[in-house]
């Protein structure tokens, strides 16, 4: 195994609700350009490719990889690509991290785009993934499923729907400091309030945006970086872990999860701390980019992580200690709940905490932070993924 694997490029989109002026190919092109300049590479620099892409639903072509190999220099060379709902950006990076860690490769480029917004009804695609004879017909969606998880969540340790709408109000602040964000206007609470219900107690302002564009990462071997003198930053810790399928199964009594938390996130945390040495994470860890695509899921997503007890992350809101300034900021990028284009969502969360530690966020930059930690949730909250990253 190599010794260590580093991130020496990284490029975005800027994200919106649609992007008429670019093709898909082309989306994914404009992240893989700006991740290149980043490296200081050519196509010709890097050994194998990564793709990150949603079902082809999404995209309206079957096995829609096959248009994006000219967009990513792929032709010749090793190419994968990866699809675990909206974890498939963060289990992208880690399959780029396995090509450099086993020493198959020295130089791996991961990239992808998603034109949520442009795809028809994406909520219809994403509804598809229920079990068709058990649980599709309640009928259990991307929304509800997660609403059952705020009552829950609401019953066991007290959560309200102004502790939701805090979570928003906070991640539309950091989102209005960062230029890739899609919805980067600030809120209030009342104004969560006057947003209609999607499903009680979600409503539209918990709800994440339909997102249009792309993310690359170029990723290295400790021996190229050292020889070539490179700045990067580290990849020191990498989890996984899945859920069961069905969401009845995660209800009943005798059952180690409850739909309140989120144990298989946890339990892809323990992995990743395990590997990066982190044994405290709440005085270890700097600042963290969590995947939550709701607002009520970003408390859990918290806990999972271990920046606070069951049930006592609203309360730690309340008191500041998420947010830009606070003890450990969560989602300074603003988040999916204001940027979502699936099939990199999960990876902008690793390239968001990379520019972090790298001290390159520019005006939502965490004074300080040296260790970062970055996760991702896809399927029916079925499949986790999560990374340390440190200067």
């Amino acid at each position: 195994m190599s010794a260590r694997v580093g991130i020496i490029g990284i490029g975005q989109s800027n994200f919106q609700a649609r992007r008429n002026d670019a093709s898909y190919p082309d989306l994914v092109r404009e992240a893989v350009t700006v991740a290149l300049g980043d490296a200081k590479l050519d196509f010709d620099g890097i050994e194998a490719v990564v793709y990150s892409l949603s079902p082809d639903a999404m995209v309206g072509i079957g096995n829609a990889e096959r248009i994006g190999v000219d967009a990513v220099g792929a032709r010749n060379k090793r190419f994968l690509r990866i699809n675990t709902g909206g974890a498939t950006g963060i289990s992208s990076v880690a399959a780029a991290y396995y090509h450099v860690a086993a020493g198959a490769c020295d130089v791996v480029l991961t990239a992808g785009a998603d034109k949520v917004g442009e795809c028809g009804d994406s909520q219809t695609v994403l509804n598809k993934i229920w079990d068709p004879t058990y649980e599709r017909q309640l009928p259990l969606g991307t929304i509800n499923m997660l609403a059952m998880s705020a009552v829950r969540y609401m019953d066991k340790y007290g959560m309200t729907e102004e502790d939701m709408a805090r979570v928003v109000v906070k991640n539309r602040m950091q989102a209005s400091k960062n230029p890739h964000a899609h919805l980067k206007k600030p809120t209030t609470v009342e104004e969560v309030f006057k947003s209609r219900y999607i499903s009680w107690p979600i409503k539209l302002f918990d709800c994440c945006p339909q997102s249009s564009g792309g993310c690359a990462m170029v990723l290295a071997s400790e021996r190229y970086i050292k020889e070539r003198n490179l700045d990067a930053v580290w990849i020191t810790g990498v989890g996984h872990c899945s859920e069961t399928y069905y969401i009845g199964d995660r209800m009943g009594t005798g059952y180690t999860a409850d739909h309140a938390d989120a144990y298989a996130l946890r339990g892809s945390f323990v992995r990743a701390f395990k590997m990066a040495g982190i044994t405290k994470p709440r005085d270890q860890v700097d600042v963290a980019e969590l995947y939550a695509p709701f607002s009520n899921t970003e408390f859990h997503s918290i806990e999972a992580a271990g920046l606070a007890e069951l049930g006592q992350s609203p309360a730690m809101l309340r008191e500041g200690q998420f947010q830009l300034g606070g003890k450990i900021p969560v989602n300074p990028s603003g988040g999916v709940l204001c940027t979502n284009a699936i099939a990199v969502t999960a990876m902008v969360r690793v390239a968001e905490i990379a520019l972090q530690v790298w001290d390159r966020a520019g005006g939502h930059q965490v004074a300080g932070a040296k260790r970062g930690i970055a996760s991702g949730n896809g399927g029916d909250h079925q499949f986790f993924g999560t990374m340390v990253v440190e200067a």
